[in-house]
């Protein structure tokens, strides 16, 4: 196990499955981190990467008004070792963790050192509210602005995570999880991006994989509904027959690059973020993409994803549009 303070990163062009970082968690010492710790730590052993904690320090501009004033530390010196003490805690917790482990010390904002450092990451892992956290508020501004910005995946892990309870390195490597990955699916080449990333995490995890499209309803929501004459419970019932008719193919291709992977795809009539939070209770981990086909074209997170964010109970990964190789041989227009 190492620690070292690092410049800012640059964007590496290495392929997602052989990024430097790995797992990547921010730790900044509160209860949220240390869950979002334990999540980042059984999963870079189920993925097989290195576990990278991040802790970010700044140092404010000083003004003395008389030499007496002058600190015997300079500003800079006392925040790198605040955030070395705050490593500190992570390694102790990550005492018995049987595999590898790098400490970074980084100065910079924690939103954007994280952003920055996510471009060398396969995804990175941050708890729902940190030490900086409003009280009452659900969301940090860490988790808030990282699953916006970042160049991998981000999973926000909510303060209802539990972690094992077992001591040694059992706490790392007993997690079994049966429940399924959940995906939220909307036709998009970005939901497909996220499909893959959740089948990614599911066979990692060896979990079935679970896909879920939500059909809105038909007032305010007319591109589901190209043939819309009325607003009726028959027009919804054969629109979701047709959209499962489409799914399956969804599935099929899935299935091309996770032939060994258990699928299911369902369409559900109504909301898409209460029916993937209704759905979110009963699986391990909930995936969407950053935006979708409802996403205004300047939201850098679309009302989905930050919708699940702010009230799913368990672990939600937002998923940028990244290149992906795989889409290449994506289904064709969805309908």
């Amino acid at each position: 196990m190492k620690s070292d303070t690092y410049p800012a990163a640059r964007p590496s062009t290495d392929d997602a499955s052989h990024r430097a970082l790995g797992v990547m968690v921010g730790f900044d010492g509160s209860q949220q981190a240390i869950l979002a710790l334990h999540y980042g730590a059984v999963a870079a052993l189920r993925h097989g990467r290195v576990l990278t904690v991040v802790s970010a320090f700044t140092i404010p501009t000083p003004v003395y008004t008389t030499l007496a004033a002058l600190p015997a530390a300079s500003e800079a010196e006392a925040a790198v070792a605040a955030a070395e003490t705050m490593l500190e805690d992570a390694r102790a917790y990550l005492e018995d963790y049987p595999g590898e482990v790098t400490y970074r010390a980084q100065h910079g904002d924690p939103s954007g050192v994280l952003v920055d450092l996510s471009a060398q990451a396969d995804f990175a892992v941050v708890g729902a509210r940190g030490r900086g956290g409003f009280l009452g508020r659900v969301l940090g501004s860490v988790s808030s602005a990282l699953p916006a910005h970042a160049h991998c995946p981000t999973v926000v892990v909510p303060r209802q995570y539990e972690v094992s309870t077992t001591d040694g390195a059992e706490r790392f490597t007993q997690d079994v999880d049966s429940r399924p990955v959940l995906a939220g699916f909307d036709g998009s080449s970005e939901s497909r991006t996220a499909v893959l990333q959740a089948a990614q995490a599911a066979q990692s995890n060896e979990a079935p994989l679970r896909m879920l499209l939500a059909l809105p309803s038909p007032r305010g929501a007319l591109e589901w509904y190209p043939e819309l004459d009325s607003p009726t419970e028959s027009v919804t019932d054969r629109r979701k027959t047709q959209l499962e008719e489409s799914l399956d193919s969804e599935v099929v291709w899935v299935k091309t690059h996770y032939p060994s992977l258990e699928i299911t795809a369902t369409v559900r009539a109504g909301d898409p973020v209460a029916e993937l939070v209704k759905q979110a209770r009963e699986a391990q981990l909930t995936v969407v993409g950053t935006r979708g086909h409802s996403g205004f074209a300047g939201a850098l997170l679309g009302s989905v994803s930050r919708g699940l964010l702010l009230r799913a109970a368990g672990p939600v990964m937002v998923v940028p549009d990244m290149q992906d190789e795989r889409l290449r041989d994506q289904p064709g227009l969805f309908r």
